[in-house]
């Protein structure tokens, strides 16, 4: 019997994970250990080409063996490090924390504001802001020696929401 490689393909496409994992018990004659729907379908559309067109020929499977043997292969899991009790997390999480407010960008970022015909070009710094070579303790205090108002700094230069957006 002659099997169409292309059609049966369709049909496999067309299955749920669990159907192919019967299907490539059958093809197999072992269980599936994976899920993966498309390491599934490529082997087993690799199993059904090769029983169709035949398999590795001797000479190459004794090349392959060749090469495994030359191959350092790790069979076992490497050891947990000592004072690691077995099954526990090995993963460790630390929430990152930012001095400063929430809406304010990182240190070193410069803030562009064209008012009344300049650019205004203020760099945050880690102990407070710089414009033109003075160092302010807030944007409220840059944006007063701007303007000779006041005004809330986080606003005249858009930073009104966190992240900086409007």
């Amino acid at each position: 019997m002659v099997l169409n490689i292309a059609k049966e393909l369709a049909v496999l496409e067309r299955m749920t994970p669990t159907e192919l994992q019967a299907k490539y018990a059958e093809v197999f004659g072992e269980e599936a250990r994976s899920r993966n729907k498309q390491w599934l379908l490529k082997r087993i559309a690799w199993r059904l080409q090769a029983n169709e067109e035949g398999d590795l020929s001797e000479r190459a499977r004794h090349r392959a063996a060749e090469l495994a043997n030359d191959a350092d292969l790790r069979l076992t899991a490497p050891r947990l490090p000592k004072g690691f009790p077995d099954g526990q997390d090995r993963t460790a999480t630390l929430a990152v924390q930012f001095s400063g407010a929430a809406r304010l960008p990182l240190v070193g970022t410069v803030l562009k504001r064209q008012y009344k015909g300049r650019v205004l070009q203020v760099t945050v710094l880690p102990d407070g802001f710089e414009y033109e070579g003075q160092l302010y303790k807030s944007l409220s205090a840059v944006t007063k020696a701007i303007t000779g108002a006041h005004w809330n700094g986080y606003h005249f230069f858009g930073l009104s929401k966190p992240g900086g957006t409007q």
